[in-house]
């Protein structure tokens, strides 16, 4: 698949709310999900986004030699700890009750490789995102109802009133910095437009 600016581009995500954002910003892309251990040594958020996006793109890059990649990582920061994705039922109730009325971050780490030039970006963005203080009947509503996004809740979701306020990039939160995507693409001379 061609960007509109005739690049081969190709998103090492299989996140459906990724694929729908390049759509929703005109980019033509083929989809190829990287399947690397997500393991870092790294404890700071800003490094750790940063590695597993790189780790991520470097080894969907030694697949699609002559393709523009573009891969992401993002996580929920609360308390001075990562929240991950709920491996179950049981724990995604532990982190809904623990984000429950907190303001916490969310971190947004890109790598953009071009296999053509040589040239590659990582860059990250973090916003901080305020929850409402959601009484017991409509927590437990939301008890496992995202269990493939990290602090198993969804800014995206319309129905989803768990999210109160944003201070920052929408995108960051759901998963790729907008702005900071667009400025870095234009160096590759690829366009994004919302």
């Amino acid at each position: 698949m061609r960007g509109k600016n005739n690049r081969k581009i190709v998103l090492a995500s299989a996140s459906p709310r990724r694929i729908s954002l390049l759509k929703e910003w005109g980019l033509d892309f083929e989809i190829l999900p990287s399947d690397i251990d997500e393991k870092t040594a790294l404890k700071k958020p800003s490094y750790i986004v940063k590695d597993l996006s790189c780790k991520k793109g470097f080894d969907i890059a030694g697949k699609r030699p002559q393709a523009l990649i573009i891969s992401a990582d993002t996580i929920v920061f609360l308390n001075g700890r990562i929240v991950g994705k709920p491996k179950d039922k049981k724990e995604s109730e532990k982190i809904i009750r623990e984000l429950n009325g907190s303001i916490h971050k969310v971190y947004s780490g890109v790598s953009i490789i071009d296999n053509v030039s040589g040239k590659s970006s990582v860059f990250y963005d973090v916003a901080l995102v305020k929850m409402r203080k959601l009484p017991e009947a409509r927590l437990k509503e939301l008890f496992g109802k995202h269990m493939d996004k990290a602090g198993a809740y969804a800014v995206q979701d319309t129905n989803d009133d768990f999210v109160e306020k944003i201070y920052g990039d929408y995108y960051t939160v759901v998963g790729l910095p907008y702005v900071k995507l667009a400025r870095e693409l234009k160096k590759f001379g690829v366009t994004i437009s919302k």
